[in-house]
């Protein structure tokens, strides 16, 4: 029922996504969405960023053709939101991934093989300023370095491409702090805590949730990377940014120094791209319908135990 009304892309398959992460938004933020303008100002900003992911996946996907014409990359974007709520709470995080994504979009364009030396800056650009809302995010820079083994092994020049866009943000976040505080660099730019302590995930509730997104991670990318050989020729290295991307996004989660399901929305964007290839081959309706289904009864189940 659900995969067929996602099965073609169509703009009503983006409202029904929207209107559901808005009421989850709501639902999630209500106490600061209604308490004073200050928090109010604040928590809009964070849902329009959390409406724009959701918009610029799609945009991606279609761009890319990284999928068929469907809307299951979108769909499941929406209810790993319901799966995992606190995503939507803390602005760092958005920001730092929307710059993520910025820099994801950029590198998996590279197989047009146009502007590649505008891209590998941008996309480095875009890392290292997300890195400074949230440090861990420098971990992305490895698929830039992904990138250039698939489209530069010829041009030794473009492996100082990035570090200029590396060297950019720095000085810009120099001359801020010159103008702004009157020094060179803060210790607050670059907060690197990390925690390898998961007791916080010592609840039915946590189990539950880590149990069916590793299963399925776990299931779907293994398949990624079986036929991915099989993939438009053109295509194959960003299908492999992306499950590299995807792999970062764990790494990011498990060293997080906050656990409490916010740390795995970086890894919300490649999942669902993965997902969406896997559920679009599988021929088996109700085995389509299973694996959505999981998603959507996970969080609901949780919340009973």
């Amino acid at each position: 029922m659900i995969t067929s009304i996602f099965s073609k892309s169509k703009p009503i398959n983006i409202i029904i996504v929207v209107v559901f992460v808005v009421l989850l938004f709501v639902i999630t933020n209500y106490t600061q969405l209604f308490n004073d303008f200050n928090s109010a100002l604040v928590a809009t900003s964070r849902l329009g960023v959390t409406l724009f992911l959701v918009f610029l996946l799609d945009f991606i996907v279609s761009k890319n053709n990284l999928t068929q014409r469907n809307s299951y990359a979108v769909m499941t974007f929406g209810l790993l939101f319901g799966m995992f709520p606190q995503s939507m709470k803390y602005s760092d995080l958005l920001f730092s991934n929307l710059f993520v994504f910025f820099a994801l979009r950029r590198l998996i364009s590279l197989h047009s093989k146009l502007s590649i030396k505008k891209k590998l800056f941008d996309a480095a650009f875009w890392i290292a300023l997300a890195t400074l809302f949230y440090f861990w995010s420098i971990l992305f820079f490895a698929l830039v370095i992904v990138a250039l083994i698939y489209y530069s092994q010829n041009d030794i020049k473009n492996v100082l491409i990035p570090l200029t866009g590396l060297a950019t943000v720095m000085v810009l976040l120099i001359i801020y702090n010159i103008i702004i505080h009157d020094v060179f660099i803060r210790p607050t730019d670059f907060e690197r805590y990390a925690s390898v302590d998961f007791t916080s995930y010592n609840s039915n509730e946590s189990i539950l949730k880590l149990t069916v997104l590793c299963a399925l991670f776990i299931w779907i990318l293994i398949y990624f990377f079986k036929t991915v050989s099989d993939k438009n020729k053109k295509l194959k290295p960003s299908y492999f940014i992306i499950a590299w991307a995807s792999i970062i996004a764990v790494l990011v989660a498990i060293i997080a120094p906050i656990k409490n399901g916010s740390e795995f929305l970086f890894l919300f964007a490649p999942f669902s791209i993965i997902m969406a290839n896997y559920i679009e081959v599988i021929s088996e309706r109700w085995f389509k319908e299973v694996f959505v289904g999981l998603i959507i009864i996970t969080p609901i189940v949780s919340l009973l135990l």
